[in-house]
């Protein structure tokens, strides 16, 4: 691999005093359900053998990624803990189902490297590893059901007049695990792209990576806030010593509206931090458990 993907994000240059990173699938666009449901899980179903426990893949998959605390986590550790929580189901074991084991995967995760499918092709290219490769299939399958699927899913109501709120008053990034190509054709399609100064994919590296390279160092304390839907989000911004806002799943309306009609109002104020963000991020948990339905109450 040649270049740094990541450029943007470090030659990047505050023009305001504000800062305001966002996510993109299932904070700014209701994009989540149908990518997942109708993209991915069918694809992990197919790629990886798991045909027998449809059903359970299938619920199991749709915990990981849109249900508990891991929602919005990069496919390829999603898939991972998918395959862990999948293997210890009774009705699997009794099926006498296989799960995949994905060590060569699990060593790509922690490799260090950006989770996305070009880092991933090049390890397959200087590994030829059979797991990577179905790994790389998989992904790109995704990839191509999203691209040909996800179409005229508009942003959730007022996510367009809060970019226009913040549009001469902070510099928009669109921070996001999803491959930078899918982000611009979405951001470009309803046209939002014009609102942000970087749309950053998951081949720029790390939410958290993206805030660094972006943010660190450039604003004054308070002047930088995370938008999100996911705990990984806020955990970006609590690495970055960055404020949170959340956008609770199922509830995305009514998150939005309070953000414009009240949480941007006092981030612009400087009244923002401390007990208002405390209540946020406290109701925001209760959408995200970590105990999947199946198992019970912890």
């Amino acid at each position: 691999m040649t270049g740094d993907p990541a450029r943007p994000l470090k030659e990047f240059r505050p023009r305001h005093a504000y800062f305001v990173g966002i996510d993109s699938d299932g904070c700014a666009f209701d994009t989540m359900e149908i990518k997942h449901k109708e993209c991915f899980i069918p694809n992990t179903i197919k790629y990886w053998g798991l045909q027998a426990v449809s059903k359970y893949a299938r619920e199991t998959a749709e915990f990981v990624n849109l249900y508990s605390e891991w929602r919005g986590e990069n496919r390829f550790p999603a898939l991972v803990r998918t395959f862990n929580l999948l293997r210890d189901r009774p009705e699997v074991r009794r099926r006498r189902v296989e799960v995949p084991v994905v060590p060569s995967l699990e060593g790509f995760i922690h490799s260090g490297l950006p989770l996305g499918n070009p880092s991933l092709r090049h390890e397959v290219e200087r590994t030829g590893d059979p797991v990577l490769r179905r790994a790389l299939d998989w992904s790109e399958a995704g990839n191509r059901a999203v691209a040909d699927m996800v179409k005229g899913v508009p942003p959730f109501p007022l996510v367009r007049e809060t970019l226009q709120t913040l549009a001469d008053q902070a510099d928009v990034i669109v921070v996001s695990a999803t491959p930078g190509e899918a982000l611009r054709r979405e951001w470009e399609e309803h046209d939002l792209a014009r609102y942000a100064a970087v749309i950053a994919g998951q081949e720029m590296g790390k939410k958290a990576e993206h805030l660094r390279y972006a943010a660190a160092g450039r604003y004054e304390e308070n002047h930088v806030l995370m938008v999100g839907d996911a705990l990984g989000d806020f955990r970006a911004a609590r690495e970055n010593g960055a404020l949170f806002y959340p956008i609770n799943p199922g509830k995305e309306d009514e998150s939005w509206e309070r953000f414009y009609r009240e949480a941007l109002p006092r981030f612009l104020a400087g009244a923002y931090a401390g007990s208002y963000a405390e209540q946020r991020l406290a109701e925001f948990r209760t959408f995200l458990p970590s105990v999947p339905p199946w198992q019970g109450s912890a």
